[in-house]
């Protein structure tokens, strides 16, 4: 059995860093109460406020299929654009 670990960081623009926290935290709880969900958490850097890190598991791709489809997932989708600068992510399948 393989789960799925993402690594997803946002550059908020600058002065958007207040709202872009507020976005990506309303995510944490929902998204915890989710089946499937191994864990699912963000990070602000330090030394870079602008910067966040997503940072989720999933049992496996129909957990993070059904996560994509939640209420609370487009949410986040169709608001974090005008706040964020920059986003890229890694994806793994960890074996186990």
């Amino acid at each position: 059995m393989s789960s799925i670990t993402k690594r997803v960081t946002f550059i908020a623009k600058e002065g958007s860093e207040a709202k872009m926290k507020e976005l990506l935290s309303a995510m944490v709880i929902p998204s915890k109460a989710e089946d499937g969900c191994i864990f699912y958490d963000i990070f602000q850097y330090e030394n870079n406020p602008r910067k966040f890190m997503a940072v989720e598991s999933w049992r496996d791709e129909t957990a993070l299929d059904g996560h994509k489809a939640s209420a609370h997932y487009a949410v986040y989708k169709s608001s974090y654009e005008p706040f964020c600068e920059h986003k890229y992510s890694d994806e793994l399948e960890i074996l186990g």
